[in-house]
């Protein structure tokens, strides 16, 4: 047999370690600043691009793709190389991976905190940046899957499995979620409206969480555990049952983000159904990791590496009990709305994605530059500060979700709701916000150790950008022999064939659960009085987005009592029809708004009062955690984009009459006109083209087409 020399490329490796370094700091110190404006609304600066709403996306986006993004190449480009005893397939796709996911993080961030979004949580991007997402990706993926194929071993090993199913399950679910309408350059409109929206963002949401933030770990888990702790995994057969029936449920799952809200009940009970049956194979990869351990639990007392997948293994064990718990009903309708998701992502993110991340680095870098680690004793504080770090902001998180739950669903004697007003709950979090700030500094003087640690450990070794290897050539046969090599063991002896199989396990969940909601139209009954969106509407609803006011406010009522006593009758799926994008919400730092525009019921607010809301919150209200939003007084409608916006939403199926482009701005100005009148009756003098006028007649919009009040008046 012919021993081939050949090299590893380290280089790409080193590189994707130093992007994570160093976006790991930035993330952490935009989720600072997040949580500082969330206890102290000063921090929001009084600036347009400093507000909640900008920062917040930045900060989610921060952590799910520069830092454990650029993590996870790291590790995928070091291991991929080894277990397949080759060098990637071609440096040049290496190197456009590499810059290309930079530039991507870099347009996201300039993008988001100005404003440009499209709404949908984890896929704010707009379209431009989508495509380049796409490339990039698939250029990952050739690069992967041609070293696959000119490896110099005959089967593959895990850590290889869950980075294909990566590949192909993050494709497929950006193509899907991310097909969208272009408008102009930085404006478009997704192709799928209200709950049908919904649902393809959901798949994508959860499953992104899988396919991004879980199968790529896996696969790393799977090549570091053993390498850290000098022990094989401990079962092959358990490792092909993990993969295989997580890989399948997962795609099914995503539903339970929208448990008693506007979708078909056979929607939801396919979420929660699969959801449950996560727990199974989620666990068996978890105990598949502990048992790993078996004999070598002296080494995790001395190694903060160890130490750090411990804790990432037991936050995965965690993570993926909880999930399929609050994806029941009766614990749904209290996590959701609520910090306790927020909670939920944070040990999830920060234990298993944070712990595997430090973990890995601090075996790696030491083994990458040829040296020791700088400090041993370094690296143990970081992990007891940011393991004490991830718990103190945590548990405030989970204290805060239950505690304001029971106060929104308290009654008094007299059956009248105890808190009405639903900032009587959130001024209670305020304790629990600071101590999340503590826990927030923790986890960024982890970062910054960890960060020193690693640049002194670089600076001590030397790094062989092509490092020389040998391995016997492969030589592979199509034909099973059915006495010494299994079914499974047949199928990893060629790539592209275990990737069909892959990929057909995964699109099974999302064409169930996807197409009947796009192509049987009684899953979307219609309602005669909701008409769409007037030009000014439209544009209102554009600068809602744009300000990232999803991030606070839902726009979902459920048909919970308390829900529906406090703001109103309960959300139809008929109501969403003309939403492009649906803006239902994750979380309500600030009350539903599905019925803002409401005649007759309490929520209903007249132009002057959002005006003043908008212009000074906290005199308002002083409890109020709102920043201020001034700029939408000074800052003027584009009027040349409005008639492409209407032509967009005609394309789209929204019923605006022939020819209506045309005299869409007469409308605009015309309805404007209107509420600048009535602002000036209370002294208030604005232009018609003003943001402002657009947020408010957007607010004013919302649940007005089933009021009956407004109804009656319209007749």
């Amino acid at each position: 047999m012919e021993i081939q020399k050949f090299n590893y490329d380290n280089a790409i490796v080193r590189n994707f370690i130093w992007a994570t370094l160093i976006w790991g700091a930035v993330a952490i110190i935009v989720g600072l600043l997040a949580a500082l404006q969330l206890a102290f609304p000063a921090f929001n600066l009084g600036l347009e691009f400093t507000s909640f709403g900008r920062v917040r996306p930045v900060h989610t986006n921060a952590v799910i793709f520069a830092f454990i993004g650029n993590a996870m190449f790291a590790g995928v480009y070091y291991s991929l190389q080894r277990v397949l005893k080759a060098r990637m397939f071609n440096d040049i796709l290496s190197k456009i991976n590499f810059w290309g996911w930079q530039l991507i993080i870099v347009f996201a961030a300039v993008t988001l905190l100005a404003g440009i979004t499209t709404g949908k949580e984890y896929a704010e991007l707009e379209w431009p940046i989508d495509i380049l997402i796409a490339v990039i990706w698939v250029t990952f993926g050739w690069n992967m899957i041609g070293t696959i194929i000119k490896r110099r071993v005959k089967h593959i090993y895990v850590a290889v499995w869950w980075y294909l199913a990566t590949f192909i399950g993050v494709a497929v679910l950006h193509i899907v979620n991310s097909i969208e309408l272009p408008v102009s350059l930085l404006k478009s409109y997704p192709v799928y409206a209200g709950a049908q929206d919904a649902v393809v963002q959901w798949w994508y949401g959860h499953n992104a969480v899988a396919f991004f933030l879980t199968t790529p770990w896996l696969g790393i888990m799977y090549y570091f555990l053993p390498k850290a702790s000098d022990r094989p995994i401990y079962s092959y057969q358990l490792s092909i049952i993990h993969f295989w029936a997580l890989i399948f449920i997962y795609m099914w799952s995503g539903p339970h983000h929208l448990l008693y809200q506007a979708l078909p009940d056979w929607v939801q009970a396919l979420g929660v159904t699969f959801s449950i049956m996560l727990i199974a194979p989620s666990w068996g990869g978890m105990i598949n990791g502990f048992l790993t351990l078996r004999g070598a639990w002296d080494k995790v007392r001395d190694s903060a590496a160890l130490k750090f997948i411990v804790v990432a293994i037991t936050a995965y064990g965690m993570a993926t009990f909880e999930g399929p718990m609050m994806s029941l009903k009766s614990v749904n309708a209290i996590s959701h709305f609520t910090d306790w998701t927020i909670a939920h992502t944070h040990i999830a993110g920060m234990g298993w994605n944070g712990g595997l991340i430090f973990g890995m680095l601090y075996w790696l870098v030491p083994k990458l530059f040829r040296t020791k680690l700088y400090s041993e004793k370094l690296a143990n504080s970081h992990f007891w500060i940011a393991t004490l770090g991830i718990l103190m902001f945590a548990i405030p998180l989970y204290w805060a979700g239950i505690t304001q739950w029971l106060m929104l669903r308290e009654y008094t004697a007299d059956g009248l709701l105890a808190y009405p007003n639903f900032i009587e709950t959130s001024s209670r979090l305020h304790p629990m916000y600071m101590l999340r700030i503590v826990g927030g500094v923790l986890f960024l003087v982890g970062i910054l150790m960890f960060f020193f640690n690693m640049v002194k450990t670089i600076k001590m070794g030397s790094l062989i950008n092509n490092e020389a290897a040998e391995a016997p050539s492969l030589v592979n046969t199509e034909k099973r022999n059915t006495v010494t090599e299994t079914l499974h063991r047949w199928m990893e002896r060629k790539a592209v064939r275990f990737a069909v199989f892959v990929f057909i396990a995964l699109v099974i969940g999302g064409i169930v659960e996807i197409i009947p909601m796009m192509m049987v139209e009684s899953n979307v009954p219609k309602i005669s009085t909701v008409k769409p969106y007037t030009p000014l509407e439209l544009t209102g609803r554009d600068i809602y987005i744009s300000n990232g006011c999803y991030n606070c406010h839902s726009q979902q009522v459920r048909p919970l009592r308390y829900e529906t006593d406090r703001y109103g009758e309960y959300s139809k799926i008929g109501e969403f029809v003309y939403d492009h994008p649906f803006q239902w919400g994750s979380r309500r730092t600030g009350p539903d708004l599905a019925r803002a525009g409401y005649i007759g019921s309490s929520t209903y607010k007249t132009a002057i009062w959002h005006y003043n809301h908008f212009m000074n919150p906290l005199e308002m209200n002083p409890q109020t955690i709102m920043p201020s939003y001034r700029w939408l007084a000074d800052n003027n409608v584009d009027m040349s984009v409005i008639a492409a916006k209407i032509r967009a939403m005609q394309t789209l199926g929204v019923p605006y009459a022939k020819d209506y482009d045309q005299k869409a701005k007469e409308d605009y100005i015309k309805q404007a006109e209107q509420i600048v009148t009535d602002l000036k009756a209370s002294g208030v003098n604005i232009q018609a083209t003003s943001e402002m006028v657009a947020m408010i007649a957007f607010l004013h919009k919302m649940g007005r087409d089933i009021s009956p009040i407004a109804n009656k008046t319209s007749k």
